[in-house]
């Protein structure tokens, strides 16, 4: 379509390249960066909602990307936008989390509130056009602009143009980034995937640790609605058999919706180029008014009985106290942290000022799994938490 984003007409990459081989696109091989960089690998072991020893089925924040993925493919390849740029959004968009999920954002923004504080979102630019070493003649990825783009406005328009990350205004002297404008389909796409995979996934989660019974999830319209259907096609059907039934019905619920009312928008609005979709006034990519208020009463329902459930905020704070106390022990000493955080291009981090030290401590741990976080807390504390 010709409102969509195309390899060929990309506005390119920040620094010049290596020609492309093998037929690839532009935005495949921003997708293979970023599948092959080591932010990407360490998602495996980083919460999503669940702490990294709480067992095997859980999601994950790697398995939770890869949800986000699938789903943000299929809407695409149905409204007929790139696949590619779509997918390379989704799984880049989680690219900047911290362990132990929003509860290790929460810590470092705190740590942080001096020195022009932490966002995931803000980091997960700063490992692409940063701290990923993988190239002789640049930092980062170099990613493409549409890619850039999206990640930088996969939540709308960019509007906190009082604080302006130096990543961000790097990029800003070579590509204008227009950021009160829309961004792509593909990057709307990417981004309400991402809420119709927690939404739906977490159901499943939460039931499997016991936070709340399939009873109590009836509450909620459609999910009852969908669950009478299934038992009265499926007679005497086994619990995990019908939070499976569920969970992708609610899946196919959310991206029908999503493609049904995102193309009547499309065509209401005659859009020709992916600059009309960046100057109109809202999202394109947006469920119906009745599908909103279903997904609006399921987030009610998880943020009560899940994202607010004591238990899991008290064992989070809990965990939570190793950031807090291995950023302050790197902070009085500087060579506590690795030979490679210390030393860069010959700059050394020990005649940096404290809010450089303090930025490049938070890279390091927010780059951490849980489970490495645990080990260093081990290694220079000596207790278990």
């Amino acid at each position: 379509m010709p409102y969509a984003c195309h390899s060929s007409n990309t506005r390119g990459r920040f620094y010049i390249d290596e020609n492309l081989v093998l037929g690839r696109s532009e935005y495949q091989r921003d997708r293979d960066r970023i599948i092959h960089s080591e932010a990407f690998r360490r998602l495996k072991d980083k919460t999503q909602v669940f702490v990294y020893h709480s067992g095997d089925h859980f999601r994950t924040r790697l398995t939770h990307t890869i949800e986000v993925s699938q789903i943000a493919r299929s809407i695409a390849k149905s409204l007929k936008i790139n696949e590619d740029l779509t997918e390379t959004l989704a799984l880049a968009h989680d690219l900047g989390h911290p362990p132990l999920g929003h509860k290790g954002e929460e810590v470092l923004k705190n740590l942080m509130k001096n020195y022009n504080g932490f966002d995931h979102n803000q980091q997960s630019l700063r490992i692409v056009t940063f701290l990923e070493k993988k190239y002789p003649n640049f930092d980062g990825l170099n990613l493409t602009f549409e890619t850039l783009e999206g990640l930088i406005k996969h939540n709308g328009p960019y509007l906190d143009h009082q604080y302006i990350p130096c990543e961000l205004q790097k990029i800003l002297k070579k590509f204008s980034l227009e950021l009160k404008k829309y961004p792509s389909l593909e990057a709307q796409v990417a981004n309400i995937s991402d809420d119709i995979a927690y939404l739906t996934h977490d159901f499943d989660d939460g039931l499997r640790e016991k936070l709340f019974t399939i009873n109590d999830l009836q509450c909620v319209e459609l999910v009852n609605l969908i669950i009478l259907d299934i038992k009265k096609m499926y007679t005497n059907i086994e619990d995990d058999i019908l939070v499976h039934q569920l969970i992708r019905r609610l899946v196919s619920y959310f991206i029908n919706d999503i493609i049904s009312n995102s193309s009547q928008i499309i065509t209401q609005n005659n859009f020709r180029t992916v600059e009309d979709i960046r100057n109109h006034n809202d999202n394109v990519i947006k469920l119906s008014q009745k599908a909103r208020s279903n997904m609006e009463e399921i987030r009610s329902f998880l943020f009560k009985n899940m994202y607010h459930n004591k238990i899991i905020l008290d064992k989070l704070s809990k965990y939570s106290v190793m950031i807090e106390k291995l950023f302050y022990l790197f902070q009085e000493n500087i060579s506590f942290l690795p030979y490679q955080w210390r030393n860069f291009k010959g700059h050394s981090l020990y005649t940096s000022t404290a809010a450089k030290q303090a930025r490049v401590i938070t890279d390091y741990i927010a780059g951490m799994s849980d489970n490495f976080l645990r080990k260093q807390y081990i290694k220079f504390f000596k207790e278990e938490i």
